[in-house]
């Protein structure tokens, strides 16, 4: 094979291989930690739906269960007992991640998973028996050490086909490196290592081929998946040798009796799994290296990652609509990118207000100089295209002259190659998402353009959405904000009033002590005047309980309202105020200060409407009747100029005045 064109390495990085099931880590994790119960693993399925389900079904299958009966979840936990939960989680989650791989369904994989589950159910008797912490990690280990098969299964499938079904034996490593330049073990390394499981099982996979002597004083997971592995490959016929557990300081029975008993419970797991291995021994694995090679339809295989990439790119807008703020939208926005396209660092750059440049947005714990950073629509090179002309585009290092912003971020992201999605709704471009990406992956996402630019469109659509938003809560908090200024003012206007006559009416009071008089009455007026400023505020914040209408008599208001301008020195010398009163009862039912109230302003207007003096009436005309209805009339005149014409039409809007 033409190693420039067909680097095996080259293809496991940009291959779309699966990643480890969420589950299996949190697993893991909580394997680690000290003193872990039933309670903790309990909530950790009960959040997968499938996993839940594949516990209740082994649960009241009929070796836990009489007929008839069924197990709710808790009690198939406590049926099941903690051990085989965590081999049931181990086993599932590792099958649908080797079934997830490509080409796996199109390959008979019960060799591979009864070699797989002998070498794990093997480990995990040695790390009991070596006392190691971790039993569920040798188990993993175990299942996983030939993963690199599938791996390169996956990515050449014509070379490796007819290999995949050969013994996974010492030999099978030299054929591997002889024709592909790789291993499986390598393979294998490198898949766990990107995993990023925490612990030395990427090295476990990596050297479980080694000679012996090689891993005598390595790591105690190395140590058991080699010996595990060997003991898996052995002939049941021959007998050990008596150094065979030396790697792990076991003795020759233990190790036999290990052995043994691998079979029952390999059966056993398989059963679990829905694996028929009954019929192996007589099956014969292909011997063309074809047979192996799924036939794929090249229109049905792009129909299915259009599906695929629309269901994504759904399924990302909804993750989008779920964000609450800015920050976190563009946070997930970028999560989006790496989970989507394994682009691991990005940057979000926005045009700027004058649409001039793309300024780089803060997100995260980003590098400060990529939030600081900017590139000019004008002349700032691929990017600034991919904005203007709403493309997708691919740079790279060595192909062609960067502009020396996209060099400056080659060099921020240590990456040779970039791409630039733009983030577009509708016919405006909103910015860029721009991310580093090594030049093996540039070709892999330049077959997913369409996708990459689906992906930019549900962004920009999100941050369009969440302007407009943003944008209505503004003028909500615009047309509040008016609301009480409006408020503020008529409370203002309304309080001046009370305030002016308590202020004049002090300079009385001032008065008839200087003379010694009586001050009962100012008193009084001065307290009606004080508790009407309180109820006009406790109205205005809405505190005031709703008043009962009492007995007004309007004569008595008007005349010491009279008095009250007249003492209070509120009217000028030039200004003359009488009073024309009914000498009949006039009593309604109402409230006093809002009749007041309307007085008050009614004279205080008139008073400022005759700068030069004048006179002022306020008649009461007695009862009259107007239709049905019976009326008192009561007026305030004046002699003053009157309104202006041009002042008429808008005599009853609102006066805008500055509220200090």
């Amino acid at each position: 094979m033409n190693r420039s064109d067909q680097d095996i390495r080259n293809r496991l990085l940009v291959a779309r291989l699966p990643a480890m099931p969420q589950i299996l880590l949190k697993l893991l994790e909580l394997c680690q930690s000290d003193g872990v119960g039933m309670s903790e693993i309990a909530k950790l399925i009960a959040n997968d739906p499938g996993m839940t389900v594949k516990i209740l079904n082994v649960a009241n299958s009929a070796a836990y269960i009489k007929a008839g009966q069924r197990a709710s979840l808790m009690q198939g936990l406590s049926t099941l007992g903690a051990d085989m939960i965590k081999t049931l989680v181990i086993n599932e989650s590792v099958l649908n991640t080797f079934n997830a791989f490509p080409h796996s369904n199109n390959t008979d994989l019960r060799l591979f998973w009864k070699h797989g589950l002998t070498t794990a159910v093997i480990a995990r008797d040695i790390a009991k028996a070596m006392n190691y912490a971790q039993v569920e990690e040798a188990y993993l280990a175990g299942l996983l050490h030939d993963v690199g098969r599938l791996a390169l299964l996956a990515v050449v499938p014509n070379d490796y086909g007819g290999r995949f079904y050969l013994e996974d034996d010492d030999k099978l490593c030299g054929l591997e490196f002889r024709a592909l330049a790789i291993t499986h073990a390598e393979a294998g390394a490198w898949l766990v290592e990107r995993w990023k499981l925490d612990s030395f099982l990427a090295d476990a996979v990596l050297y479980h081929h080694e000679p012996a002597d090689r891993v005598e004083v390595a790591h105690a997971l190395i140590r058991i998946v080699h010996l595990a592995e060997r003991l898996a490959n052995h002939d049941p016929l021959i007998p050990l040798a008596e150094d065979a557990g030396a790697l792990c300081n076991l003795s020759c029975d233990s190790l036999l009796a290990i052995h043994q008993s691998a079979e029952s419970q390999v059966i056993r797991a398989a059963a679990f799994l829905g694996m028929d291995l009954s019929d192996l021994e007589t099956w014969t694995p292909p011997s063309d290296a074809n047979a192996a090679r799924p036939s794929v339809n090249a229109l049905q295989q792009r129909l299915n990652d259009e599906i695929r990439h629309m269901t994504l790119a759904a399924e990302v807008g909804q993750s989008y609509a779920r964000q609450t703020d800015d920050t976190q939208l563009l946070k997930v926005i970028r999560q989006s990118a790496h989970i989507l396209f394994d682009l691991e660092d990005s940057i979000i750059l926005l045009k700027s207000g004058n649409g001039q440049s793309l300024v780089g947005v803060s997100v995260g714990e980003q590098r400060q100089r990529l939030s600081d950073f900017s590139i000019p629509l004008a002349k700032g090179g691929t990017i600034a295209e991919s904005a203007l002309q709403s493309r997708v585009a691919f740079l790279q290092q060595r192909a062609a002259p960067l502009a020396l912003a996209e060099d400056q971020l080659c060099r921020i992201f240590e990456v040779d190659g970039l791409v630039s999605i733009p983030l577009t709704v509708g016919s405006k471009c909103l910015g860029v998402l721009v991310a580093g990406v090594p030049t093996l992956l540039l070709a892999e996402l330049q077959v997913r353009e369409r996708f990459l630019q689906a992906f930019g469109v549900q962004a920009a659509k999100a941050l369009g959405d969440a302007s407009r938003e943003r944008g209505e809560i503004d003028r909500r908090i615009a047309a509040v904000r008016e609301e009480h200024l409006a408020s503020s003012r008529r409370v203002l206007h309304e309080v001046n009033n009370p305030l002016a006559i308590i202020k004049n009416y002090l300079g009385v009071l001032d008065d008839k002590l200087a003379r010694q008089e009586p001050v009962g009455d100012a008193l009084s007026i001065l307290n009606e005047e004080i508790d009407r400023v309180g109820n006009i505020l406790n109205e205005f914040v809405g505190t005031s309980s709703s008043a009962q209408p009492s007995r007004v008599e309007i004569n008595r208001i008007a005349h010491n309202l009279i008095r009250l301008f007249r003492e209070s020195k509120f009217l000028p010398p030039s200004v003359e105020i009488v009073a024309g009163l009914s000498d009949q009862e006039c009593v309604i039912e109402g409230a006093a200060d809002a009749l007041k109230q309307i007085l008050v302003n009614l004279i205080k207007n008139a008073v400022e409407a005759m700068p030069k003096g004048g006179r002022i009436e306020v008649l009461n005309s007695g009862r009259f009747r107007r239709g049905d209805r019976p009326y008192f009339l009561l007026c305030v005149k004046d002699n003053g100029p009157g309104i202006p014409a041009e002042l008429r039409s808008r005599i009853f809007s609102p006066v805008a005045q500055d509220v200090a």
